[in-house]
């Protein structure tokens, strides 16, 4: 029985995708199926998602697990392994890492901004989100990209759960609190791991740029993952940016990792619009008393070492994490709040900041 199931969802897989492309097939007593997908740079991210659908399409099929690899070997690796069919080996050969692109001026989509931090946790992606709706609730066109490959938070944050359309070649951004938006979590499944490197990441920004129908924006912010990699140079030299905002915490270990961030983007001539500084304190809902419960003073220390200006600080605020996992921005949902008053005004002064900057001239050759 469970040859003959490993052979109608060979079948089924063969429908939707390459054969090669599918590596590891195994069908346990239980119906549970489980493979691993080798993703090469020339495939859009959604093969994947087609796969896993047509397996869990075969009747006896009781659960599904899809290991998804990036084909580019790692360096040192040495050749793919010989078990390996040539037609996936030639794929993996083929599937280095181009050249650098030429950054590309994208007037449509208004000015573009990084907003990036050093550390995970900080809560990078609550003040994309909130900033983002903000801008939108001032009557601003805004279009929010998630760039975070390997957490996409936004979907969840907006309360959207669907997947895009493609429309005349275009895939169609969806849209929440009147912001048009695009994630890597509309399109995988919740549940499977991003294992990519370089190069497929670098083809899913592109994507997400430039197949994307985002129409014409007055601003587009980037949610990019935490720290200094493929996602932040990938951006840098897909787009010509108009700058970047660094989000931080009070405490020093926060504010150091965040240097360096925002060090990354100036060696790549990507000006820094200003410092964020979430959880800055605590209002008591009961006697309104504040308390610097991270410490504080971070966010502008590192303004100063910077030469920028510290644009905004944003409370910590009882309910806040809740409203984001239901879906509901602060400053949707509770503008008159502290934290909704904190972010609507950043919305406003990082307006103010951007609206006379030109986009940032590529920077010719690797930095050292």
């Amino acid at each position: 029985m469970t040859q003959s199931l490993k052979a109608r969802v060979e079948q089924a897989l063969a429908g939707v995708v390459p054969t090669a492309l599918v590596h590891e097939l195994a069908v346990d007593e239980q119906g549970a199926v489980s493979f691993t997908f080798v993703l090469t740079r020339d495939n859009p991210p959604a093969l994947a998602r087609n796969a896993r659908k047509a397996a869990q399409g075969v009747a006896g099929v009781t659960a599904v697990k899809v290991n998804v690899v990036d084909s580019a070997p790692a360096p040192g690796a040495g050749p793919a392994r010989s078990s390996a069919p040539a037609a996936a080996r030639a794929a993996a050969a083929a599937a280095g890492v181009p050249p650098p692109p030429t950054p590309d001026e994208m007037p449509t989509l208004g000015k573009v901004l990084a907003v990036s931090s050093g550390k995970g946790g900080v809560g990078k992606s609550t003040v994309s989100a909130n900033l983002a709706a903000a801008l939108a609730r001032q009557g601003h066109r805004v279009g929010l990209m998630d760039a975070d490959i390997y957490g996409p938070n936004i979907p969840r944050m907006f309360g959207v759960d669907t997947k895009p359309e493609v429309q005349g070649g275009r895939i169609q951004p969806l849209e929440a609190h009147g912001v048009k938006l695009m994630s890597l979590g509309f399109i995988v499944e919740r549940d499977a791991p991003a294992i990519w490197r370089g190069p497929i990441i670098m083809k899913i920004i592109q994507q997400f740029l430039r197949d994307v129908a985002w129409g014409e924006l007055d601003y587009f912010l980037v949610d990019l993952p935490p720290g200094t990699g493929d996602a932040q140079l990938s951006l840098t030299q897909i787009v010509r940016l108009h700058g970047a905002l660094i989000v931080t915490t009070p405490q020093e270990m926060a504010v150091g990792d965040s240097l360096r961030g925002a060090k990354m983007f100036e060696r790549v001539g990507v000006g820094v619009v200003g410092i964020i500084e979430n959880m800055s304190y605590f209002v008591c809902p009961h006697c309104h008393e504040r308390s610097e419960v991270f410490l504080s003073g971070g966010g502008a220390r590192l303004a100063a070492e910077l030469g920028v200006p510290l644009l905004g600080q944003v409370p910590l605020q009882a309910g806040m994490a809740e409203l984001a996992d239901r879906g509901e921005p602060i400053v949707v949902s509770q503008p008159d709040s502290p934290a909704g008053v904190a972010l609507l005004e950043l919305a406003r002064t990082v307006a103010g900041r951007v609206a006379g900057l030109p986009a940032a001239l590529p920077i010719t050759g690797a930095p050292r």
